[in-house]
């Protein structure tokens, strides 16, 4: 790493920091229901949650108008203070958004000025600059859906910003390593190879996970190895009338068979990576970072069981998706680390 490179790999790091916080603020924002709070969105307007009770009492008036109140909460005695609780949430998650804004745009703007920045470091912090506003985006076009018939947002929507939150972490990530990491290794290409399989592997499994949270699919066949009835594959899937597709893709029992049952080809691709480098002489860094992979993809294995085993609870539900972020980054690490 070179010593004029370390504020700028800090700035990036810090960036991944703030997006970790911001999609577990996301995760507790969906399983606390908070997400339909806010019925509208303004860059600047709703920066700040509102200060009176006037305010509070037209934010929740205006709430009282859409279907998650009109359908759910006017039948569960459902009061201000209530509506306090998951206006805060949905809030707390957009405002960090607007955070990350700020710390990304403004010490750009001052690493250009300084010329810290290479060209190829500025071509990169361009595109994270143009996801950034995109995943903002996601985020309104996802919460849209939710607004309009019924009170739940679309899970292709869910699922498409969780995913796009990942993959702009990786981004960052991948970033933030070319700089920490400027001297190139000897590229082994079949470990690269099974590195990119196994990243796209984990990435269709985050894509799974979502659909999971947005269909709330965890909360039925809460059993491990089989699911209910002593059943690998659940009959309930075979007697849809839906196409294949569709019950692979919009049915609960179907989505959940494909995502449990995909945690074993994503255990499964990294530890063929695993044995495979063991014979090919690594240098260090390669080692640690093909160790730890192994060792949190057996975590995240065992969370995901216990979070299905006992109904998805709110503080398992949000390890399960902290260890996903660990493993992602311990994945970009290790294809860095193969591929440079």
């Amino acid at each position: 790493m070179k010593k004029e490179n370390k504020s700028v790999i800090i700035w990036l790091l810090s960036g991944c920091v703030l997006l970790f916080i911001m999609v577990m603020v996301g995760g507790i924002t969906r399983l606390t229901n908070s997400g339909l709070s806010m019925t509208d969105w303004h860059l600047i307007t709703d920066t700040f949650p509102p200060m009176t009770e006037e305010k509070w009492t037209q934010a929740f008036e205006e709430y009282k108008k859409f279907p998650e109140y009109q359908l759910i909460n006017i039948h569960n005695d459902f009061d201000l203070d209530d509506y306090k609780f998951i206006y805060f949430w949905e809030w707390f998650h957009r405002f960090i958004g607007r955070i990350i804004g700020v710390v990304f745009i403004i010490p750009f703007v001052y690493f250009l000025i300084k010329k810290r920045l290479s060209s190829e470091t500025i071509k990169k912090c361009i595109v994270l600059l143009g996801m950034g506003a995109f995943q903002g985006f996601l985020g309104w076009f996802m919460v849209k859906s939710g607004l309009i018939d019924m009170p739940d947002v679309s899970h292709f929507r869910l699922s498409l910003h969780l995913t796009f939150a990942f993959i702009t972490f990786a981004y960052t990530l991948w970033v933030a390593l070319d700089l920490m990491y400027p001297d190139r290794n000897k590229i082994i290409k079949p470990l690269r190879t099974i590195a990119r399989i196994a990243l796209i592997v984990l990435i269709i499994q985050i894509i799974y996970g979502g659909f999971v949270a947005g269909l709330n699919a965890g909360l039925i066949h809460n059993h491990w190895p089989l699911m209910s009835d002593g059943q690998f594959f659940h009959e309930s899937i075979a007697l849809e009338k839906d196409s294949w597709l569709l019950r692979f893709t919009e049915g609960k029992s179907g989505v959940q068979f494909v995502h449990r049952t995909f945690a074993y080809a994503v255990v499964g691709t990294i530890l063929y990576l695993y044995f495979r480098s063991k014979k090919y002489e690594l240098n260090e860094t390669q080692k640690k970072g093909i160790n730890v992979l192994v060792v949190i993809v057996f975590m995240q294995f065992a969370l995901g069981v216990f979070t299905l085993l006992y109904h998805v609870p709110l503080w398992l539900g949000l390890a399960h998706q902290l260890v996903a972020f660990m493993l992602l980054s311990a994945m970009v690490f290790s294809l860095h680390r193969l591929s440079k």
